[in-house]
């Protein structure tokens, strides 16, 4: 007995120290560690995937990225030199604009508010100040003075001290002697006439500019109203130019 239980005693020992069960063990050691490896591995291959495609992102920015920022500085400077240019213009307006109301005078400016626009649109001085030496006189009937002026007394006044020409008495026969235009032509010193007695011409005024006009109204005298009133649009009845009148007041 005791000499079978010596022969499998030693057979065990040698088998337990036998190199055959240490690959064994070490295999399945290494295959425990290598069931984690592969992720291990994976995951290296993926964050080098990844960081290999961002690598490449960063090439496409960096190469595209100068091109676009030239293109944007690009518009940038237009964007600014229009700016700067636009500046420049409205201070040298501003500036331009400032010296005339400085420089205007009471006249100018009194028109100015009349005709609801700016100083640099007005008319003439002369033709302002020729109508303006009338402005509120009342309202006669074939008056020609200070005293009492009518509609077509006043137009001669007027053509006579701003331009040097002498106007028929009658407002029918300004009419006549005018060269009829559009209201599209219209121009400051343009006599424009209307019928307010139903018997055609029988009234007429001073075109001074933005629709506005100056002449003797029997209510109020001299003083200035819109074309477009409803009392006068629809007693219009048309537009004359003295053309005589341009090559005087050019002189």
């Amino acid at each position: 007995m005791g000499n079978q239980i010596l022969p499998a005693i030693a057979l065990i020992f040698f088998l337990s120290s036998c190199s055959t069960f240490k690959p064994l063990n070490f295999t399945s050691n290494r295959q425990v560690t290598s069931v984690a490896s592969p992720t291990t591995s994976q995951t290296k291959f993926i964050d080098e995937i990844i960081v290999t495609a961002h690598t490449t992102i960063d090439k496409t920015e960096v190469s595209s990225g100068p091109k676009e920022s030239f293109s944007t500085r690009g518009l940038n400077i237009v964007e600014t030199q229009v700016m700067a240019e636009a500046a420049i213009n409205l201070t040298e307006a501003v500036s331009v604009t400032n010296n005339l109301i400085e420089s205007a005078s009471a006249v100018q400016l009194k028109y100015a508010v009349l005709l609801n626009t700016e100083v640099e649109s007005l008319p003439n001085k002369t033709l302002l100040e020729s109508v303006d030496s009338w402005y509120g006189v009342r309202y006669r009937t074939g008056g020609n003075g200070k005293t009492g002026i009518d509609c077509s007394g006043f137009t001669v006044a007027v053509f006579a001290a701003a331009y040097g020409i002498s106007l028929p008495r009658v407002s029918r026969e300004q009419y006549r002697i005018s060269r009829k235009i559009s209201t599209t032509e219209l121009k400051e010193g343009d006599l424009l006439f209307f019928n307010t007695r139903g018997s055609g011409i029988s009234h007429v005024g001073i075109y001074l500019g933005n629709n506005k006009f100056i002449h003797a109204t029997v209510s109020k005298g001299v003083m200035v109203n819109d074309l477009f009133e409803t009392y006068y649009v629809k007693r219009f009845l048309g537009a004359g130019r003295i053309d005589e009148k341009e090559v005087i007041s050019s002189n």
